[in-house]
């Protein structure tokens, strides 16, 4: 006892001059206790709140220390008063610790209680300094931040700085909690490596998590910001879940600015990237936020990011039917008739998203008006972007080609002669979708093809069948093949000469066995049961080639056979043999 009262004396001198000494020599026996801590291998958790603790007050000395008016701190009564308090219970702290590295103590249970009873002092010095910030004793004009560390810096200067701005955040007023969050931000979102340093320090996500309950809109919204950063780190994904960080981004979007909820939508965002996280999501009511947002006049980046969400969760099989019995096909189809072409389009591809692999779903969609819905935007009379027409497109193949009863609504709303429109005078990008969407079309039905030859596509696909693309030029004669095998759409393809010149030309033209090659042996096969396109192809001097293809290959003696009817038999010898 006398030596405590001696250490006390002398931690609290009479002279200006000397309550500073005394401040600077808190800080390094603080900063020695904390290292010492970390050769503690005993009572291990124990010690690790008590570091936190220690670190806690180390930054907030140090944040004194570093301030204009240290002087007139240390005159102040409240601060000198705690800081004595907090250098003698870091004295019988290093005493503890001492005994705890040499396993000098008398035993677990007294050690045990010695531990508990510095833990609750220093949770007493802690509470007393951030009382001393809120009451304006210290503020942030007293407080000095420490200059951030240079690129080049050592991990112990990137902990430091971050214990630091830890403390602000913790006992600082609301100016300082502010700003430590900023200045937090600005470290995490151009280095990793303060991510790394920041989740290593106990507490800071803590912290985090809890300032994203704040009354404080501004507090709010930075710590969201620091959160979402984490969030992008995917071996960092799973400490902000358990700190519960769920609930508290569902609150942002229930009541926080509108700043909070875009910045909490992309941290959720990127948690459910992960199903595993989609079940607290939903568990705390995040389903019915965000379709809130959905179905308000919030402003399109706010959808756009609720909507991505929500793809997430869909992916639980749960989850979707509780989306959907919630009203989200209504909704999204009433948003895919918006004239804002952003949200047209996010509301489109979420209802692909939801019906994929569906077909209950699909059959939804179709009741509730989907298809009108896209069929407007593929109208060429309204003026929609080509991104957008092409987002339209793929989904009405998606949603509707594996539907007979979606099939007869776009036959008899017109979507043969839309997509015959931007074959013949779409955009590049949006003219290659609409072949291939007609090159779909065309294998649906009989009647699709009928459609699509009374639509004029057989000389629109005979254009493509000379395109540079591989792919496009298969496409077209693939779908050619298909539309002539309907005797109306041969007998109107076989009336123009140059179509079966083309034909055998780009025959000649083929190399090897390509899939090219073999429809269009398979359309002129189809067209051989007009007479005279037997006589056309006879006398148009390709027939020692289609001979010679013949000799090796399946489809080409199928034509052979097919010309080698007794009217034409004769002819033919005396080609093959001239």
């Amino acid at each position: 006892m006398r030596e405590q009262k001696q250490d006390q004396n002398q931690t609290s001198p009479e002279t200006s001059a000397g309550k500073s000494n005394t401040l600077q020599g808190g800080i390094e026996i603080l900063s020695s206790l904390i290292s010492l801590t970390h050769s503690v291998k005993v009572f291990v958790s124990k010690w690790q709140s008590i570091r936190v603790r220690l670190e806690e007050l180390h930054s907030g000395l140090i944040a004194i220390e570093n301030s204009e008016f240290e002087h007139s701190h240390m005159e102040n009564p409240a601060i000198s008063g705690l800081l004595s308090a907090i250098l003698l219970t870091t004295r019988e702290s290093h005493d503890l610790a001492q005994r705890c590295v040499d396993l000098s103590y008398s035993g677990k249970l007294l050690m045990q209680s010695d531990l508990n009873v510095i833990l609750t002092k220093l949770d007493r010095h802690v509470s007393n300094l951030s009382d001393l910030y809120t009451a304006g004793v210290l503020t942030q004009n007293h407080a000095l931040v420490v200059s951030k560390p240079s690129v080049t810096a050592c991990r112990d200067d990137m902990r430091f700085y971050i214990r630091d701005l830890l403390t602000r955040m913790k006992v600082g007023d609301t100016r300082m909690k502010r700003q430590a969050l900023v200045n937090l931000y600005e470290v995490v979102v151009e280095d990793e490596k303060y991510v790394r340093v920041m989740l290593e320090l106990d507490g800071v996500v803590n912290v985090l998590v809890n300032f994203l309950d704040s009354t404080e809109t501004q507090i709010q919204v930075e710590s969201t910001k620091v959160v979402e950063v984490i969030s992008g780190f995917d071996s960092y994904k799973a400490v902000l879940i358990r700190a519960g960080v769920v609930g508290p981004l569902i609150r942002v979007l229930e009541c926080g600015s509108e700043m909070g909820k875009e910045i909490a939508l992309k941290c959720l965002m990127k948690l459910t990237e992960n199903s595993n996280n989609s079940w607290s999501v939903s568990a705390h009511g995040g389903v019915t936020a965000l379709l809130k947002i959905c179905g308000s006049d919030c402003k399109v980046e706010l959808v756009g990011y609720a909507c991505g969400v929500l793809r997430n969760l869909i992916g639980v099989e749960e989850i979707k039917r509780f989306v959907i019995e919630e009203g989200a096909i209504p909704m999204f189809i009433k948003l895919a008739r918006c004239k804002d072409e952003i949200l047209l389009m996010i509301s489109i591809e979420f209802l692909q998203s939801i019906a994929f692999e569906d077909e209950l779903v699909r059959e939804m969609i179709l009741r509730e008006g989907g298809i009108r819905a896209l069929l407007r935007v593929v109208d060429p009379r309204w003026s929609y972007s080509s991104k957008t027409r092409e987002v339209a497109l793929r989904a009405i193949e998606n949603l509707c080609f594996s539907s007979s009863s979606a099939m007869k609504i776009l036959m008899s709303h017109g979507f043969v002669d839309q997509i015959m429109y931007f074959v013949r005078n779409g955009e590049v990008s949006v003219q290659e979708l609409a072949l291939k969407v007609a090159f779909r079309l065309c294998g649906t039905s009989e009647e699709a093809k009928k459609a699509m030859g009374d639509a004029g596509f057989m000389p629109e696909l005979v254009k493509f069948l000379n395109c540079k693309s591989f792919e496009v030029r298969e496409m077209a004669a693939e779908a050619l093949s298909g539309l002539v095998l309907i005797p109306k759409n041969r007998k109107k393809f076989a009336q123009d000469d140059r179509n079966i010149g083309l034909l055998l030309q780009l025959l000649e033209k083929e190399e090897g066995n390509s899939g090219n090659k073999r429809f269009l042996l398979s359309i002129l096969t189809s067209l051989t049961s007009c007479s005279s396109v037997k006589r056309k192809i006879v006398n148009s001097g390709y027939m020692k080639n289609i001979e010679k293809l013949a000799q090796a290959e399946t489809d080409a003696k199928r034509l052979v056979r097919k010309l080698s009817t007794n009217r034409f038999r004769s002819m033919l010898s005396g080609i093959w043999h001239s």
